[in-house]
């Protein structure tokens, strides 16, 4: 089993090549990172390089944070922000070679902020395609992100049918699933043809996966029992310094030894 660390939750306390560079010492075999756009794409290429990990993917921008908004996909009426939003999402992508993209969506609802989600998930899929990215759209729990557009597995297969594009996904976050569905092992084999990425986290407190109400070893034995290969992200809150959090991946790391 492979795992990324989520680097919009883990080692925050320091510039994004520096916790790359943390997350290779910690024993991870990818990184992922949230809004890394502040952060010359130089320096982070640089970081991956030297520590050979890659960067599974990066989000769009949120829009106006000091209004609150939490992604522009589907606020109608705001197409080009969202355009742009992606437009840089990819370029950024490119230039430090991630492969995914998360197309945020946004507070709103109702039939026109789907139909400009549709057409701007549109967009974003041709203009990744170009260049071998995927993007991804990934439903928040209604309690974490209260009114945001997208919010069950169901809703985000339904968007991906009506797109139509071959390279957009679902990222599968255990932790926001979990909350507003329950029946994760199920869920999981169901929707694997469409999962793009996985995440995970506790449940309730969404701190490390060996604590809580989900039973993690189990889950990600179904995982690999699916026959997905690729890293799963570690996208918890740490809940102070991350080297002090990670016992649940020294525990699989000599399991996996002891075998």
């Amino acid at each position: 089993m492979k795992f990324s660390a989520n680097l919009g939750f883990l080692w925050t306390d320091r510039p994004l090549p520096d916790a790359i560079r943390a997350a290779h010492a910690a024993g991870f075999d990818a990184v992922e990172c949230h809004w890394p756009y502040d952060t010359p794409t130089a320096q982070v290429a640089a970081a991956l390089d030297e520590t050979g990990l890659p960067m599974l993917g990066l989000n769009t921008r949120r829009g106006d944070l000091a209004a609150g908004e939490n992604g522009l996909a589907a606020l109608s009426g705001r197409e080009t922000e969202a355009r742009a939003a992606i437009d840089e999402a990819v370029d950024y992508a490119r230039a430090i070679g991630a492969r995914n993209i998360h197309v945020m969506a946004g507070f709103a609802d109702g039939p026109e902020a789907h139909r400009c989600f549709v057409d701007n998930l549109g967009h974003a899929c041709r203009q990744a395609a170009r260049h071998g990215l995927t993007i991804l759209i990934e439903p928040l729990n209604r309690y974490d992100a209260p009114g945001y557009f997208l919010t069950t597995t169901g809703q985000a297969a339904k968007v991906i049918a009506e797109v139509g594009a071959a390279n957009l996904k679902l990222m599968f976050d255990c932790y926001h699933v979990q909350v507003m569905e329950g029946d994760l092992t199920r869920r999981l084999g169901a929707l694997l043809p469409l999962i793009g990425h996985i995440q995970f986290a506790s449940v309730p407190d969404r701190g490390p996966p060996d604590r809580g109400e989900v039973a993690y070893d189990h889950i990600f034995r179904v995982i690999g029992a699916l026959g997905y290969e690729q890293p799963l992200g570690a996208e918890y809150k740490p809940g102070g310094d991350t080297e002090a959090s990670l016992g649940w991946l020294t525990a699989i790391r000599d399991a996996a030894a002891g075998d």
